[in-house]
């Protein structure tokens, strides 16, 4: 019996947890899914080694893609507030095989980057054990990895249990952790600046605005190369368009949260690598940001100088950020496959939602499972294979963020000149954008296909190439096994997601059919 028509396009079309999130608590999670203070562990020393002095304006230059994806999905956000986010809108403009992919795309990168969030978890509490108890160098806790990989699923748990639990109850635990990752920033800022006044900084480089000159790079690879890692640490912002149907305001805040998310991000990374530069210097011998020794975690080379006996703050913040973006990472993956499901693009129970917590449940159940088991298994194959499908998840960023561009470009093709404003974001922008992301998706791929790039080799080639593209195609092959099922023909055949779908109304429980009024 067909009753009052229901509009996707509100929260309540899905069930999920209307009117939850503010614009306060859509940028904090946005912030935390960037894992701020981990992504500047692993990325500055490289960064540093790839461009030397020129880092600050690497992190500004890298910005600038982000930047104009966010206009795109805000723009888009505006205009069809669905949780999909990529999924939705690639459908909507470029069909459903544009859009399953897409969607595939970011369920890929959140799935490879929970494994590595989890083993850092796992890393840095152990390894502030070790400092606590004072562990011998040959028997370090935190290269045990039967027990990192261990404490690793179960902050993958706990993480999932919160994220099932409800997304109030996260955005109150995310304040309190984001709070401690930007206490432990400040900290060091402040104490890095303090020792390079007071001439006690081991090697006190002068600020220089040189370091902010776009045209001093000396190498294209090398640019290149950094540019990729910089892109890498400014993901995640888009969870705030992935809970846009549980914010107050869905057409407005979750694209404004984005967009401040970016900023934050860009005015934290330069004023962190700027007071890094001046406290240690572009030496390559003991503190200094050039030596390869220390790029893999520069905090943990420089904390015990720079902060003495609570050098340990640092160690507390780098696990604090791995664990907290654990839990924003499963939120958009799993409201994308909640979004697929009601569409017909995956299997109905994926858009099952809890009755009382009002979270996509069934979807970040399975979420935190394959994440797990992905982990566990990368663990026991080889950690060389898992570090290679970490080092190839710019791929799938970069996959789905460029569709996204691409999509509003084409979804507003019918106005894109009505205004000044439509031209700029709408148009021009999203599709710089998109471009970016193009070259650098192929740049990478070019890069990871040489057998010198990442841990393995693979078939004669770069193994980072084999396990970034590999995901990729495997999403086709998963996309054609599902078009077989008949649940599936409709999505398929544009029936249940198009350009002009308004309204679905709910024919049985779960089901949706075409509208009385004509939408589908």
């Amino acid at each position: 019996m067909v009753t009052s028509p229901i509009n996707l396009t509100r929260p309540e079309g899905k069930g999920l947890a209307a009117g939850t999130l503010g614009l306060w608590g859509s940028t904090v999670i946005g912030l935390a899914s960037t894992a701020p203070v981990y992504s500047l562990v692993a990325t500055l020393g490289f960064v540093v080694l790839a461009v030397g002095a020129q880092a600050p304006i690497v992190f500004v230059l890298a910005f600038i893609p982000m930047l104009f994806i966010a206009f795109a999905y805000r723009e888009l956000n505006n205009a069809v507030p669905d949780c999909g986010t990529t999924f939705t809108w690639g459908t909507k403009a470029f069909g459903p095989w544009v859009g399953w992919m897409g969607g595939w795309g970011v369920a890929v990168a959140g799935m490879v980057v929970l494994a590595n969030l989890a083993q850092i978890g796992g890393i840095y509490l152990w390894a502030l054990v070790d400092g606590i108890v004072g562990t011998s160098p040959d028997a370090l806790l935190s290269e045990n990895v039967p027990l990192v990989t261990a404490t690793g699923v179960v902050f993958i748990a706990l993480m999932t249990y919160i994220s099932w639990r409800g997304t109030e109850i996260g955005e109150r635990i995310q304040n309190i952790l984001l709070g401690i990752q930007y206490l432990a920033l400040a900290i060091f800022v402040i104490a890095a600046l303090w020792q390079f006044f007071a001439g006690t900084a081991p090697d006190p480089t002068p600020f220089d605005w040189a370091w902010f000159n776009p045209f001093a790079f000396t190498e294209w690879s090398g640019f290149t190369e950094a540019i990729l890692l910089a892109l890498f640490i400014y993901w995640g912002w888009d969870t705030c368009l992935a809970l846009n149907e549980e914010t107050k305001d869905p057409q407005r805040i979750p694209g404004l949260a984005a967009l401040l998310t970016c900023v934050l991000l860009l005015v934290t990374y330069v004023s962190v690598t700027v007071a890094a530069m001046m406290y240690a210097g572009l030496g390559e011998t003991g503190t200094g940001l050039g030596n390869e020794a220390n790029a893999d975690d520069f905090f943990l080379a420089i904390k015990d100088g720079l902060l003495g006996p609570v050098g340990w703050v640092l160690v507390v913040a780098v696990l604090i950020s791995a664990v907290s973006s654990t839990q924003t990472t499963i939120l958009p993956t799993a409201r994308g496959t909640l979004s697929m499901a009601v569409y017909r693009a995956l299997p109905a129970k994926f858009k099952t939602v809890h009755p009382v917590y009002k979270t996509p449940s069934f979807s970040t159940l399975v979420m935190g499972v394959v994440a797990s088991v992905y982990y566990v298994g990368m663990t026991l194959i080889s950690d060389n294979i898992l570090q290679d499908s970490i080092l190839s998840l710019g791929l799938a960023i970069a996959f789905y963020y460029a569709i996204t561009g691409y999509a509003c470009v084409w979804y507003f093709r019918r106005e894109l000149f009505d205004s000044t404003r439509n031209f700029f974001y709408r148009f021009l922008l999203p599709l710089l954008g998109s471009l970016m992301l193009t070259y650098a998706f192929i740049q990478s791929a070019i890069d990871m296909y040489d057998v010198d790039y990442g841990y393995t080799v693979l078939f004669g080639i770069g193994g980072t190439f084999v396990v970034g593209i590999g995901a990729l195609a495997v999403g086709v092959v998963l996309m054609f096994v599902w078009f077989l099922f008949p649940r599936s023909k409709r999505f398929f055949r544009g029936e249940s997601l198009n350009r002009d779908t308004p309204v679905l109304v709910p024919d049985e429980p779960g089901e949706f059919v075409r509208s009385v009024d004509g939408g589908i």
